[in-house]
């Protein structure tokens, strides 16, 4: 069965940092692109961070370039989403999801259905 798990959400304050983990389980890295999305309540889906599965190209919204690193460890069949500097409008749950790599261009505005896996989502809350 493949499915992506994502880990490492919580409740941080202003200027803090979390790492977000997406592991992927029944396939590998070398299968798809991933990308992490987040939606707050009431606001449509936001592409935060991509990374192509066939070279070392990332991709950022423009909310979070500066401030977020997308990285993956082969290793552990994982990519990483590392947040520094967190806002308040940060606040959503995140969710990693894999896509085919010809949309990697549009990586961000890929439709719920050609996303391929997707899970179930990790909460960040940013809170004074």
């Amino acid at each position: 069965q493949v499915q992506l798990v994502e880990s490492g959400g919580g409740l941080v304050a202003p200027g803090d940092s979390l790492r977000l983990s997406c592991t992927l389980i029944g396939f590998t890295l070398d299968s798809y692109p991933i990308a992490w999305f987040r939606q707050a309540p009431g606001k449509p889906r936001e592409g935060v961070s991509a990374i192509s599965n066939r070279n070392e190209d990332t991709y950022y919204g423009d909310s979070v370039k500066g401030r977020f690193t997308i990285s993956r460890d082969r290793a552990k069949n994982t990519v990483y989403l590392q947040m520094n500097n967190l806002k308040l409008e940060d606040t959503a749950v995140y969710r990693c999801a894999t896509f085919p790599h010809f949309m990697i261009k549009r990586w961000d505005s890929v439709p719920e259905n050609n996303l391929i896996i997707r899970g179930n989502g990790t909460l960040v809350t940013v809170s004074a």
